[in-house]
C-alpha cells in the first residue's frame, strides 16, 4: 500500500489530520487497533476553545456543531457561600462550545470512514530517518499489510506505538502524577446549570458540566485508588450536592447512564519529531482536564502541522516541517501550566496554608479584571 501520510491512530487528531489534509488533496490512510464503534462511543472531552470551534467549521465539520452544540460565554468559579461568573465574552471577545468529544468523532469519521483500517494489529513504524518511512500492520481480516509514505504520524495517544518508536535515548519527558482523581457521570437529566461551574470545597473539588440539553455530566475529586464499585448513586448525588451546594440553588437527579475513575497527571514527551515521524496530541503530552485543554490541545498540533504538510507537498518546502516541534511545543507548555494552575488552584490537598492560599487566587480572580482576563484568553483558547 502507498500513500503520502500515514496516520496512527483514529482519534480526533488522526481524524481531523487526514479531513484538512484532503482539503487539499493530500493522500492519507490511517490505521487504528480498535473498532469503529468503540472510536465513536469512547466518552472524553466536552469544551471546544473558540479556535477549536472555529477549524471544525472552516473545515466543513460545524454543521451538527452549530445546531447541536452549546455556545458558553463564560464559567462559574465557586467556593462555600460564593459562586462568582467570569465573562469570557467581555473579557475578551471569545467563547467556549459544549459539543463533546464522542460527537466531533462521529463527524470526522463521517468525513474520512473509508480511509480508515479499523481492528488493525501488531502496528509498527519502520525506516523513520528515511524519506520512505511505512507502517506495518495485520488488517481486521487477518492480512498482513505495509503502508508506504512520505510522512507518518503518531496519534495514537498516550499507550500507542509511535512515541515509544522513538529511541528511548532521544527521549526527554517531564511527568507528573497528582494525589487526586476523578469520578465522574453521566446523567440523564438537564443540566442544573447554564454555564459549566468549578467548584472548591473543603471536601473537594467539584464540576458541574454537560453533554447536551438532556445530558449532565459532573465530576467528584477522589483519590485515585478508590473504586468505582464502592460509590453507589446516592453516594455520588449526595458528595455533589454538599460540594456543589449554593443556597437559592438546587442540583437536579437523574439515571447514571455512565461513571468512571480517571486519574489525573501532567506529562510532556520530546522530540514530536523524529525524522519522518511526527507526533500529535496525547501520544506527545497529557494535560489533566481541568482547564478542558486535552483535546483542543491536539486540534492545535494538528492545525500547525496541517500547514506545514500542506507546505511541504504542495511546494516542497520543508521549513514548516522543521519548524513543527518549536511551534507546537510553545502552546504544549503554555497550556500544560494553565492546567496545572486550575488543577492546584481548585483542588484540595488536606495542607491548611494550600486551603487558604487557594481561596485567595479563588478571590483575587474574581476580583481583579487583569487575573480574570488571564483565565478567561487561556480558557477559552489563544490563537492557534
Amino acid at each position: 500500500m502507498r500513500t503520502q501520510v500515514a496516520i496512527v491512530g483514529a482519534g480526533p487528531a488522526g481524524l481531523l489530520l487526514s479531513h484538512l489534509l484532503s482539503l487539499h488533496d493530500i493522500d492519507s490512510v490511517v490505521v487504528e487497533n480498535r473498532s469503529r464503534a468503540y472510536v465513536e462511543a469512547r466518552i472524553r472531552a466536552g469544551v471546544l476553545e473558540q479556535g477549536t470551534a472555529d477549524l471544525l467549521t472552516d473545515a466543513g465539520l460545524g454543521d451538527r456543531l452549530k445546531t447541536e452544540g452549546l455556545r458558553h460565554d463564560g464559567i462559574h468559579l465557586q467556593w462555600p457561600g460564593t459562586r462568582h461568573r467570569l465573562d469570557f465574552r467581555e473579557l475578551t471577545g471569545r467563547s467556549v462550545w459544549v459539543y463533546g468529544q464522542t460527537e466531533v468523532v462521529k463527524d470526522l469519521l463521517a468525513a474520512r470512514h473509508e480511509h480508515v483500517h479499523f481492528e488493525v494489529d501488531g502496528t509498527a513504524l519502520h525506516d523513520l530517518d528515511t524519506d520512505r518511512p511505512s507502517v506495518s500492520f495485520t488488517d481486521s481480516s487477518g492480512t498482513p499489510r505495509r503502508l508506504t509514505a512520505d510522512v507518518v504520524v503518531g496519534a495514537d495517544g498516550f499507550h500507542g506505538v509511535s512515541r515509544e518508536t522513538i529511541p528511548a535515548a532521544l527521549r526527554t519527558q517531564w511527568e507528573r502524577h497528582y494525589p487526586f482523581g476523578w469520578l465522574g457521570i453521566l446523567a440523564e437529566v438537564p443540566p442544573s446549570t447554564d454555564e459549566l461551574i468549578y467548584a472548591w470545597h473543603p471536601d473537594g473539588f467539584a464540576m458541574h458540566s454537560m453533554r447536551s440539553p438532556v445530558l449532565s455530566r459532573l465530576y467528584l475529586q477522589v483519590d485515585p485508588a478508590e473504586r468505582i464499585e464502592d460509590w453507589s448513586d446516592e453516594r455520588i448525588w449526595s458528595a455533589l450536592d454538599t460540594r456543589l451546594g449554593l443556597d437559592g440553588w438546587t442540583l437536579d437527579r437523574g439515571p447514571i447512564v455512565d461513571r468512571g475513575i480517571t486519574p489525573m497527571r501532567s506529562f510532556v514527551s520530546t522530540p514530536m519529531r523524529h525524522g519522518r515521524l511526527f507526533l500529535v496530541g496525547d501520544a506527545a503530552h497529557i494535560v489533566p482536564p481541568t482547564g478542558a485543554k486535552g483535546l483542543n490541545l491536539a486540534v492545535a498540533d494538528v492545525a500547525v502541522l496541517a500547514r506545514a504538510l500542506e507546505a511541504f507537498f504542495g511546494s516542497g518546502r520543508t521549513d514548516l516541517l522543521d519548524g513543527y516541534e518549536e511551534r507546537a511545543l510553545h502552546r504544549v507548555w503554555r497550556c500544560t501550566h494553565f492546567s496545572w494552575w486550575m488543577t492546584t488552584m481548585l483542588h484540595t490537598t488536606g495542607d491548611a496554608l494550600d486551603r487558604e492560599l487557594q481561596l485567595s487566587q479563588l478571590r483575587y480572580v474574581c476580583s481583579s479584571t487583569a487575573a480574570a482576563t488571564g483565565l478567561a484568553e487561556n480558557y477559552a483558547g489563544l490563537p492557534f
